[in-house]
């Protein structure tokens, strides 16, 4: 559920009352940790997929970094509403990760050697259309010897998404500083594309916007039970420090519960 703007409750007490007007039911189906860890990205992958792009059968959908616990939730939902799912995999354990979910994406593409285009993948995946909709992990804005050392080499260049994208195709950065000089402009121009920036904090920030952010929660808890969350085994209370710690230092792959 939602704590209102006008809430004079506090979220952070052990019991609390609220509104049922704020809250949407778990499916009987799914267990509470499971429920826990997948809320938070089946809302970003929801608020991605159909409210800053609309996707549908038979559309191409890319999701960088499939393998992170947002990338999974992200390609689950694009395949339980009919899109063709493309992903890039950072590692030989990502890879073998995405191959074995059960329902397979359409290609894996292996960039942990820095070897493999993106770009050309993709193109040749789709018969050189481009992709429909692009989900980024952030991207690279400048060359190599530009770049902050904080940006992993991994991550493709901006002008890579650019190429990949299909006519009419929508490129979904959670790139917070993107900057677009005009040749890129132009280049989204031309293809008649645009450029969202996923926040998922923006449903908090707007009476008028709760609405649908209870919405986004019910749908997400409607077809829960449809995904396989990437959860790390549930953490008990006194190791919660240290697991948030983790988390900040991106050091932690997979979703984190704390279990009280």
């Amino acid at each position: 559920g939602i704590l209102p703007l006008d809430s004079e409750e506090s979220g952070v007490c052990e019991v609390i009352l609220i509104h049922e007007h704020c809250l949407v039911r778990k499916p009987e189906k799914v267990c509470w940790i499971e429920a826990a860890g997948t809320v938070r990205d089946g809302v970003r992958a929801y608020t991605a997929l159909h409210y800053l792009s609309q996707v549908s059968p038979g559309k191409t959908v890319l999701v960088m970094d499939g393998a992170s616990p947002f990338g999974t939730i992200a390609i689950q939902l694009a395949q339980h509403r009919g899109a063709k799912v493309i992903s890039t995999a950072y590692s030989l354990e990502d890879k073998q990760y995405l191959e074995r979910l059960r329902a397979p994406v359409a290609r894996v593409i292996d960039v942990s050697n820095g070897k493999i285009d993106v770009a050309e993948s993709c193109l040749e995946e789709t018969g050189g259309l481009g992709v429909d909709i692009v989900i980024d992990a952030g991207v690279r804005l400048y060359s190599p010897e530009d770049e902050s050392t904080s940006k992993s080499p991994l991550l493709p260049h901006k002008h890579d998404i650019i190429t990949l994208l299909g006519v009419g195709g929508h490129w979904i950065t959670t790139e917070k500083g993107l900057q677009l000089d005009p040749p890129d402009s132009h280049s989204l121009f031309l293809k008649g594309a645009t450029v969202s920036f996923l926040n998922d904090e923006i449903w908090n920030l707007s009476n008028i916007q709760q609405g649908k952010y209870l919405y986004i929660l019910w749908n997400t808890s409607d077809i829960l039970f449809h995904f396989r969350p990437q959860l790390d085994e549930p953490i008990p209370l006194y190791e919660a420090k240290v697991s948030m710690e983790m988390v900040q230092k991106k050091q932690a792959r997979k979703r984190q519960v704390i279990q009280f």
